[in-house]
């Protein structure tokens, strides 16, 4: 928006009336200057925000690639635990009998579930442990940022303020109310529709 109250105001400044009106020119001239000073301070905030706001935001959505691998990881353990686990079943009851082979197969079998239910039972205990301080931390992280989008917004406001005031004031010397300059344009418009080259309705 500012970018086109900056090119509104430099196509005003380029108009032929301003040439011939001294006071129109220097009307447009303060416009000017005012846009271009409403951009430098929209860009400004626009910085502001990038440090403040958009930036902490994409740093704290970068913990959810994590979070979503350790639960990749938790889920995968969960599944070769569990892969296991149907495998040690299965040879237990293909090998009811206690023979000897039979028994250093099952050990073997049973070794192997041990490491994958430790793995699982590790990782499902740091999910545990660590997502709800995650969950808690959220309103932590997100206060100072709320915090900055407020001031940013309070600091762009209120210069704007300053720099539409002074804009009034340089460019208002008749000092009229709105009804006072509402009559006087309705007045203009009726001078126009009385001229014999306007079509009336």
């Amino acid at each position: 928006m500012s970018k086109a109250a900056v090119k509104i105001s430099l196509d005003l400044l380029r108009n032929p009336m301003c040439e011939q009106d001294q006071i129109f020119l220097e009307s447009i001239t303060a416009l000017d200057t005012a846009m271009h000073r409403m951009d430098s301070v929209n860009q400004e905030k626009i910085m502001k925000y990038q440090r403040t706001v958009t930036e902490p935001l994409k740093k704290y959505s970068s913990v959810f690639a994590s979070l979503n691998m350790a639960v990749k990881k938790r889920d995968q353990a969960l599944q070769d635990y569990k892969c296991l686990q149907s495998k040690v079943e299965r040879f237990e009851e293909k090998y009811k009998e206690k023979t000897g082979p039979n028994i250093v197969k099952l050990y073997q079998v049973r070794e192997e579930l041990q490491p994958a239910r430790e793995e699982f039972e590790a990782r499902e205990k740091q999910l545990l442990k660590e997502m709800p301080r995650l969950y808690q931390s959220r309103i932590l992280y997100f206060q100072p940022i709320h915090e900055a989008l407020i001031r940013t917004q309070v600091v762009y406001f209120t210069e704007m303020n300053r720099i539409f005031s002074e804009l009034s004031d340089q460019i208002d010397q008749e000092r009229l109310t709105d009804e006072q300059r509402e009559r006087e344009n309705e007045a203009r418009l009726g001078e126009l529709r009385a001229l014999s080259i306007v079509a009336s309705d």
